[in-house]
């Protein structure tokens, strides 16, 4: 089906829906080397208007990757919750957006709200919003989930702490560690990075995460980021696993290229399960996403990247993860060139995972040669807070010595937190209180606690 929209004399047409969500797509790099983004801002205009008007439930009849060709669009199609979409099936997509800013939509709507929506719908939604509307949306959204404690409730800001180390030497690890939970980070999860992808580094960075957590019973959980092939054949050698590891895609191409499908992720999922080391609840999966994977892959179908990411949400979605991050600026200038692009790709990511029920995080982060610094991080970081993401990165310093990108350090998530009045898990706030470490709501935590003085 075509689309068509005047803008003065000018008849713009756009010949099915992927082509209409692209051009309508606020300008990034990753589209143009794609070959999709709008020729000029008029064009732009035209297929934002055009999208405007356009019926929620013509997403139920195209896909923007056929059916026949892709699980994820299998996935998104058939789990499909009919009766959770009927409030506003009757709506375009420029009412659904004006009935998301509504006093009257709020958090308890818009959670029995997103079984019923598709990645597309949220992710067109998004294009034909302001900075301001994805900040004030996202804001209502309440996600929470649980393992050993308490993550996404209103008012909390939770952050990873990322001890990530060049040659996987446990000292530093564990140095970096003790950094960060002196500096209130690590609630959402300790989260290494292996350098090598090796079952053997995996085995000894767990083993000492979990001798440590054991030691100051500290009510929070590790993973270390490997593959989930990795990380199962450690469980399968009795590994201390709480949470499985993935990077994920919207295509089943993207997933190809990372050495995964639909039911790997179920097989890991099921295996973590049985281990049942959550105190609180059993999310056990981790997953990342990022806008130009696809295009790295060969396998975005002519998609814009953005609504490719939107739909790696359903692919998270449907495992109920602990924790998912969209790593909005570590690929680099090629798909998102300056710290604007960042911020926008930053808040639609956002927006569209909460809005899809997700426990959404952001790394707020850029490589060194893109055209960002890290003032535009911070206003990144501002807007999110504010949009009540569920977490953001810890890095010690906000240089990452090993994967060698720019990000957000420990005094950056404490000055997010004092800044808008967030606070973290409860659990591990009552912790930090306990181990007397200082406020956490303060800028800079005041001393060292003599609790943790055996970790030096």
């Amino acid at each position: 089906m075509a689309f068509a929209q005047h803008i003065g004399t000018t008849r713009y047409v756009f010949p099915d829906l992927k082509t209409l969500l692209a051009r309508a797509t606020p300008f990034r790099s990753g589209d143009a080397l794609a070959g999709v983004a709008a020729e000029s801002a008029e064009e732009r205009i035209a297929a934002q208007r055009a999208l405007a008007d356009l019926p929620l439930t013509h997403f139920l009849s195209e896909s923007v990757v056929p059916y026949e060709a892709d699980e994820v669009t299998r996935l998104i199609q058939d789990s499909h919750d009919k009766a959770a979409f009927a409030p506003i099936r009757s709506l375009t997509i420029g009412g659904f957006r004006d009935w998301l800013l509504a006093d009257a939509t709020d958090s308890a709507t818009l959670a029995a709200l997103a079984p019923g929506l598709m990645p597309e719908m949220v992710a067109a939604t998004s294009k034909i919003m302001r900075a301001a509307d994805l900040i004030s949306v996202a804001a209502k959204c309440e996600n929470v989930t649980r393992f050993r404690n308490t993550i996404g409730l209103k008012g909390r800001l939770s952050i990873r702490l990322q001890p990530n180390h060049p040659t996987d030497d446990p000292r530093g690890i564990a140095a970096a560690t003790l950094d960060g939970l002196l500096l209130g980070a690590g609630d959402a999860v300790i989260g290494v990075n292996p350098a090598t992808d090796n079952v053997e580094a995996v085995l000894r960075i767990l083993d000492m995460l979990d001798r440590l957590r054991l030691a100051y019973d500290i009510p929070t959980q590790s993973c270390v980021l490997a593959h989930v092939t990795t990380t199962m054949r450690a469980m399968d050698m009795g590994a201390p696993v709480d949470l499985v590891f993935q990077s994920i895609g919207g295509t089943e191409g993207v997933n190809r290229s990372f050495g995964v499908d639909l039911a790997l992720l179920a097989e890991a999922h099921e295996q973590a399960l049985t281990l049942k080391r959550g105190s609180l609840g059993q999310n056990v999966m981790y997953f990342e996403t990022g806008q130009g994977s696809a295009l790295s892959a060969d396998a975005h179908h002519g998609v814009d990247q953005q609504t490719i990411e939107a739909r790696a949400y359903a692919v998270a979605r449907r495992f109920s993860p602990l924790l998912v991050n969209s790593v909005v600026g570590f690929i680099g200038p090629e798909y998102l060139f300056d710290g604007k692009q960042i911020l926008r790709a930053g808040l639609e990511d956002h927006f569209c995972g909460k809005l899809l029920g997700l426990p959404m995080g952001v790394d707020v982060c850029y490589t060194n040669h893109a055209e960002a610094d890290q003032d535009d991080m911070d206003a990144l970081l501002t807007c999110l807070a504010a949009a009540g993401v569920t977490y953001v990165m810890g890095v010690p310093g906000a240089d990452d010595v090993m994967l060698a990108y720019q990000s957000t350090s420990f005094h950056d998530g404490l000055y997010a937190r004092a800044a808008l009045g967030k606070r973290p898990a409860p659990e591990f706030e009552d912790w930090l209180n306990h181990m007397g470490i200082g406020s956490t709501t303060e800028a800079i935590p005041a001393r060292l606690s003599p609790a943790l003085i055996g970790l030096e």
